[in-house]
C-alpha cells in the first residue's frame, strides 16, 4: 500500500499493482529485478559509448577524473530515486514525487518535460542508428532510403511495446546481453593489450586542471541520462519498493563500469594522436587487439543493437509518465488506457511525433533545427531530476516520518544534496541556448496545463 502522506491536498490514486485485468494477461508480465536492471542499463547506454573515448581524448586522461566525478553524482541520484520509489512506488517516477511534494503544477512540468525528452530523443536515436546500419547495409546513399530505415528502426521497438510488457522485457534482456558482450570484450580484453605509451598526456588541453575536468564533463554529462528508468516504470516492476531502488543502483553501477573500463581500454590500445582523430574508437581498438579490419563491422552491429535496445526502453518510458499524469487528470484521459500492460496510446503518439520529426530531419536539408531540438532535450531531461531531488529535500526538511526514517536522515540529506548539485550541473552543462529554448518548450506546457487544469476543475464542479 502507499504512504498515507503522499499529498496533503488530494487522495492518493489507487496503487498500480491493482490492475487485475492486466495481471492475468499472458502478454503482460511485471519486470523482475534482472529486467528492471537491464532497462536502466540499456537506457543509460545508447550509442554514445561508441564515440565517447574519441570525444574526450583531446582533454587527455584527466577526462577519466571527470568520469569519476560524474559517476559519483549519478550514483547519488540513483540512490535518491531508490529512496523515493521505496516510499511511493507508482508509475511516473519524478512526476509522482514532484506532484506529491509541490502539487499538480510541479508534477505536470516534470511529466511534460520528460515526455518531450523521450520522443525527441527517440527520433535522434533512430537517425543516429542509421549511420551504424549503413556500415552493414548501404542505406545512406539516398535521403529517402535513410529516412525509411530510420522509421523502421523506430517502429520495431514500438511493435514490441504494443505486444505487451512481456515482450518489452524480453527484447530489453536480449538487447542488453548482445550489446554488452562486445563492449565487455573491449573493456576487459583491451586491458591485456594495454600500453601506457598510448595514453598521451594527462592533460592535453591548455585549460587549467579544473577547466579541463569541467570541459570534459560537459561532453560526458548526459552519458548517465536514464537513471530514472526503473522509477518511471515502477508500476510494472514486481515488488517495486524493493526492486526499483536495487535496479536503479545496479543498472547505474553496471553502466558506469562499462563506461570507465571501455574508455580506459581504448585509451590504452589506440595511440593518443590517432584516437583524437578517430570516428570509430572501439573499431580501432578491436583492430589493434585482433588485427584485420573487421572491427568496424563488429562495432557497428553492437551499436545498432545498443540503439534498438535503448529505443525499446525509451518507447515504454515515453508512455509511462503521460499515463500517470492522465490518471490524475493532468494529461488527456486517452493517455491513461493500458493494453497488455502498456499505455498503447502514449506509445502510438510517441511513434507518430518522433516519426514526423525524423521525416522533417531528412526533408529540411539542414540538420540545424533538428540538432537544436535534440540539444533542448539535454535541458528538458534534467527538469524532472531537479524536481525529484528537491522533492526528497522537501520530504527530509518537512519531517514527513512516513517517508524518511530518522536514523537515515543525515545520509539521505547528503545524498539528496549531491544529487541536486549533479542535476544543477546537468542543467548548466546543457548550455545557454538549450536552457533558453527549453524554457520556451516548458512555457508551451504551461498553456496545456491551464487547459487541463480548467477541465479538471470543471469536471470536479460537475461531479460535486
Amino acid at each position: 500500500m502507499h504512504d498515507s502522506g503522499t499529498a496533503a491536498a488530494r487522495p492518493a490514486p489507487a496503487p498500480e499493482q491493482g490492475e487485475p485485468a492486466e495481471a492475468g494477461s499472458r502478454h503482460s508480465r511485471r519486470f523482475g529485478l534482472p529486467i528492471a536492471t537491464c532497462l536502466v542499463m540499456g537506457n543509460i547506454i545508447g550509442g554514445g559509448i561508441f564515440l565517447l573515448p574519441a570525444s574526450v581524448a583531446p582533454f587527455g586522461t584527466i577526462s577519466l577524473v571527470a568520469f569519476g566525478v560524474l559517476t559519483a553524482g549519478a550514483i547519488a541520484l540513483a540512490l535518491v530515486f531508490g529512496r523515493l520509489a521505496e516510499r511511493d512506488p507508482r508509475t511516473g517516477g519524478p512526476y509522482v514525487y514532484a506532484r506529491a511534494a509541490f502539487g499538480d503544477f510541479a508534477g505536470f512540468l516534470a511529466a511534460w518535460s520528460y515526455w518531450i525528452t523521450t520522443w525527441v530523443s527517440n527520433a535522434a536515436l533512430a537517425v543516429a542508428a542509421v549511420g551504424y546500419l549503413d556500415v552493414l547495409i548501404p542505406v545512406n546513399g539516398h535521403r529517402w532510403t535513410a529516412c525509411v530505415a530510420a522509421l523502421v528502426i523506430q517502429l520495431l521497438p514500438a511493435l514490441a511495446n504494443f505486444a505487451g510488457t512481456r515482450y518489452v522485457g524480453a527484447v530489453q534482456l536480449v538487447a542488453t546481453v548482445l550489446k554488452f558482450l562486445p563492449l565487455l570484450l573491449v573493456a576487459v580484453g583491451g586491458l591485456f593489450f594495454f600500453d601506457s605509451g598510448n595514453l598521451g598526456p594527462f592533460q592535453a588541453s591548455d585549460d587549467s586542471p579544473m577547466g579541463a575536468v569541467s570541459a570534459a564533463a560537459a561532453i560526458l554529462l548526459f552519458s548517465y541520462l536514464g537513471v530514472e528508468s526503473a522509477a518511471v516504470s515502477a508500476g510494472e516492476v514486481r515488488d517495486p519498493r524493493r526492486n526499483v531502488g536495487r535496479a536503479t543502483i545496479l543498472g547505474t553501477l553496471g553502466a558506469a563500469l562499462v563506461y570507465l573500463l571501455g574508455t580506459l581500454a581504448v585509451f590504452g590500445t589506440v595511440a593518443h594522436d590517432k584516437l583524437v582523430a578517430s570516428t570509430a574508437p572501439f573499431s580501432d581498438a578491436v583492430d589493434v587487439m585482433f588485427g584485420g579490419s573487421w572491427g568496424g563491422t563488429a562495432v557497428a552491429f553492437a551499436a545498432l543493437i545498443s540503439m534498438v535496445g535503448a529505443l525499446n526502453g525509451w518507447t515504454l518510458l515515453s508512455a509511462q509518465t503521460p499515463y500517470a499524469a492522465a490518471k490524475d487528470g493532468l494529461f488527456p484521459s486517452v493517455f491513461g488506457h493500458k493494453r497488455r500492460g502498456v499505455p498503447t496510446v502514449g506509445v502510438l503518439v510517441t511513434v507518430v511525433l518522433a516519426g514526423l520529426l525524423t521525416v522533417y530531419n531528412y526533408t529540411a536539408g539542414s540538420g540545424g533545427v533538428f540538432e537544436s531540438l535534440v540539444l533542448i532535450t539535454t535541458f528538458t531531461a534534467t527538469v524532472p531530476y531537479l524536481l525529484a531531488t528537491v522533492a526528497q529535500i522537501y520530504f527530509l526538511v518537512s519531517g514527513q516520518r512516513e517517508r524518511v526514517h530518522r536514523g537515515r536522515l543525515v545520509r539521505d540529506a547528503v545524498l539528496a544534496g549531491v544529487a541536486f548539485a549533479f542535476s544543477m550541473w546537468l542543467v548548466a552543462g546543457s548550455g545557454y541556448a538549450a536552457v533558453y529554448q527549453g524554457v520556451l518548450f516548458l512555457f508551451v506546457g504551461v498553456l496545456v496545463y491551464a487547459v487541463m487544469a480548467a477541465r479538471k476543475q470543471r469536471a470536479a464542479g460537475t461531479n460535486g
